[in-house]
């Protein structure tokens, strides 16, 4: 018997009459982040932007991993994923490949982006998929109650390591620069109208796009980033007052590599072939070659298998 391949269904014409949403109308479930987390800000400034922008409900995918962060999913009423630890990259990035044209974006904390899922996040990087990557920093292991983050700094006393960390804290806008991203920024909770400038460069830009968040947890790691909050005596010390250039990779490695609390703005944004457009060429690559669609390729190479 010959075997049964379904058709893809035809992509629905946009036709339909669409009345505005509000970021109300976005709202899900209750956060249940602990009060005064900057993670509610993040979700907040995030909620506005698809109000402003009126993407299609249908066509917004939020994945994340493990964590305080990462529970975003829940609180955005649109498709999401809360997906496994450290693995949110790899899922994105396979749901971005398949529909090229749903708006994926991730979010997630320092643990779940540059410990168990620094790998993916450099691969993302190297490929340039065009995902948009939303990470809140806040320095440590908020989740599993005060544990030293990758982000965590030399000295920092948790339950894993009650005598201060002896680890060398990864630097992530070094990190993800190096690793061949197109879009890096880098933003506080407590500065919104900066944060909401940063997040919305990134989805307008076409490649793998980080904006680092500061985004400070109250209840394990309480005043970590007062040395960038001016209503606390720091300083929130901003790239473009620097006359920086952002398409110079090299200056933007080097800004990177201020001692904290460092600068804040677009690090760097060049243009680069994406991931997504490279695989679709390589498709119609080949529905050119073969003279027909993909579904009666795979019939057909069935049929010489038989």
């Amino acid at each position: 018997m010959t075997p049964i391949i379904a058709e893809p269904p035809a992509a629905p014409a946009e036709t339909i009459a669409r009345s505005p949403y509000t970021k109300k109308d976005l709202a899900s479930d209750q956060p249940t982040w602990c009060p005064g987390c900057g993670d509610f800000s993040v979700l907040a400034n995030y909620l506005r932007l698809c109000e402003e922008r009126q993407i299609p409900r249908e066509k917004i995918v939020i994945v994340a991993g493990i964590g305080c962060s990462s529970r975003f999913p829940y609180f955005v009423n649109v498709h999401g994923v809360h997906y496994i630890h450290g693995r949110a990259v790899p899922f994105a990035t396979g749901a971005k490949l398949a529909r090229p044209d749903l708006h994926v974006v991730l979010f997630g904390g320092d643990g779940d982006a540059y410990s168990i899922g620094g790998n993916h996040i450099d691969h993302a990087a190297r490929k340039n998929v065009d995902l948009k990557y939303i990470v809140m920093d806040n320095f440590v292991y908020g989740l599993t109650k005060m544990q030293t983050s990758p982000t965590s700094p030399l000295g920092f006393r948790s339950k894993t390591d009650p005598s201060g960390s002896l680890d060398q804290p990864i630097n992530p806008l070094k990190k993800v620069i190096a690793a061949g991203a197109t879009f890096v920024a880098r933003s506080s909770a407590h500065q919104p109208k900066h944060m909401i400038d940063m997040m919305g460069r990134a989805m307008d830009h076409k490649g793998f796009a980080v904006v680092e968040v500061l985004s400070e947890c109250t209840e394990f790691y309480r005043g970590a980033f007062d040395a960038a909050n001016p209503r606390k005596g720091g300083q929130f010390r901003l790239l473009e007052d620097l006359g920086h250039d952002a398409t110079d990779e090299l200056a933007a490695y080097r800004c990177a590599g201020e001692p904290f609390p460092g600068y804040f703005g677009v690090f760097l944004q060049i243009a680069r072939p994406t991931k997504d457009e490279q695989e679709q060429g390589l498709i119609r690559a080949a529905q050119a070659k073969h003279g027909s669609s993909p579904v009666e390729h795979v019939r057909r190479l069935i049929e010489r298998l038989r």
